[in-house]
């Protein structure tokens, strides 16, 4: 695992060859601003980097990362909504095409989220986490009389209802909801399944996975 002063070294290497080969792209990205097609909604997992399991180059996705991979339905109410706002940012300032959520396998927030192992937990000793993945609950509904609490079966059942959830509360932004129905603005699930470095697609119809090729 990389210490600090191990990323520095990883930063010289960067500023030394990525940077250079990239340099034309970066000064570009400064004049002209972002303009990414594509949100990608991740979870904060470190095995499930998105620019790296897409191979994009600088500029090219907008993403935002949290635990499991989650968008909380729209409110109004008053607080810190930071998927929110960066929803609305990509789909109102950046004018977005797609946003696809990308969940994946071994998931501990959508494993909190099924056991419940953290409910009783207080904010700091995995209370914050619990009630994060609280919006899974009615995810869980579905999944537990299936495939119960325990084991691998239940859990990647779990994670791919998690991204379902996701995609539905998407929809509950008026903003997000007016641009699908106009076709400005596409919606798509994924899951990667880190044991076997295989992309499932989200089918919009059945909401079953299926491998891509």
């Amino acid at each position: 695992m990389p210490e600090f002063h191990e990323m520095l070294r990883g930063y010289r290497r960067f500023r030394e060859e990525g940077y250079p080969l990239q340099r034309e792209r970066y000064d570009r990205l400064v004049a002209e601003g972002q303009s990414p097609k594509l949100m990608v909604i991740g979870c904060s997992d470190s095995r499930v980097d998105p620019a790296q399991i897409f191979d994009v180059d600088p500029g090219e996705i907008f993403v935002v990362r949290n635990v499991a991979a989650l968008v909380p339905p729209f409110e109004k109410t008053p607080g810190q909504h930071g998927v929110s706002a960066a929803v609305e940012f990509a789909v109102q300032v950046l004018g977005v095409r797609q946003i696809v959520v990308m969940g994946h396998g071994h998931c501990g927030g959508c494993k909190a989220a099924l056991t419940r192992e953290l409910q009783e937990s207080a904010p700091g000793e995995g209370g914050f986490v619990a009630g994060w993945v609280s919006l899974l609950d009615s995810a869980r509904e579905r999944v537990v009389p299936i495939y119960g609490t325990e084991g691998r079966e239940a859990q990647r059942a779990m994670e791919m209802a998690a991204v379902g959830t996701s995609i539905d509360n998407l929809r509950t932004f008026p903003f997000v909801r007016e641009k699908v129905e106009s076709g400005a603005l596409k919606l798509r699930g994924t899951f990667f399944a880190i044991s076997e470095g295989v992309l499932y697609v989200r089918n919009d119809e059945s909401g079953e996975f299926e491998p891509t090729t």
